[in-house]
């Protein structure tokens, strides 16, 4: 099991009144809603990521490349 740290929000006292009264599990629905901005951040890094690899990518001379992969065999 991982280890936990707390962390508190403050929210409006009426906020917190209605959720209890509406049996809303507060610790839950901030684990889930943190989870999933958290995992939609990395998706947004990845983005990123993929565009700049993109980009080097398009640079890239395929058939240069493969005309060197070709001599290369010959050679051996």
């Amino acid at each position: 099991m991982g280890r936990y740290v707390t962390v508190s929000a403050k929210v409006r006292k009426e906020l917190k009144e209605e959720a209890e009264r509406l049996g809303v599990k507060i610790s839950e629905v901030l684990k889930c809603a943190l989870e999933e901005e958290v995992r939609r951040r990395k998706l947004e890094e990845l983005e990123k990521r993929l565009e700049k690899l993109g980009d080097a990518l398009d640079k890239l001379d395929v058939n240069r490349i493969v005309r060197v992969i070709r001599e290369d065999r010959e050679i051996r």
